[in-house]
């Protein structure tokens, strides 16, 4: 099983989401997150005084996969988040060695 982390433009959620469901990914977890690359911020502008902001709004993705779905899950975030503009997002693909579910005590894929 693999882990897919995430990291895109807030207003893509949507399109991500719906992307995913039409492939077949029905679970993942969404977290509002902040952070900064290359972009490094901006400045704006606040009744008249400018202040710098440092962390710009993101949104997470979690989701964990068969090992199977991978290349496919992943090519849809890609092309479903780009935009081609810096500050696009990251994706982070991880091992999982193991998956319970709490309600029924099922592990790995059939917990997923």
């Amino acid at each position: 099983m693999k882990k897919i982390e995430a990291i895109i433009k807030p207003f893509k959620l949507d399109d991500v989401r719906e992307a995913l469901g039409e492939i077949g990914i029905t679970g993942m977890t969404v977290s509002e997150v902040k952070g900064f690359g290359r972009q490094k911020g901006h400045t704006e502008l606040y009744r008249g005084a400018e202040y710098m902001v440092d962390f710009l709004p993101k949104v997470k993705l979690e989701i964990v996969i068969a090992k199977e779905d991978l290349e496919r899950c992943v090519n849809v975030i890609l092309e479903t988040a780009q935009t081609g503009k810096i500050g696009d997002g990251k994706i982070f693909i991880t091992d999982v060695t193991r998956v319970i579910r709490i309600r029924t005590g099922e592990e790995n894929q059939e917990a997923i």
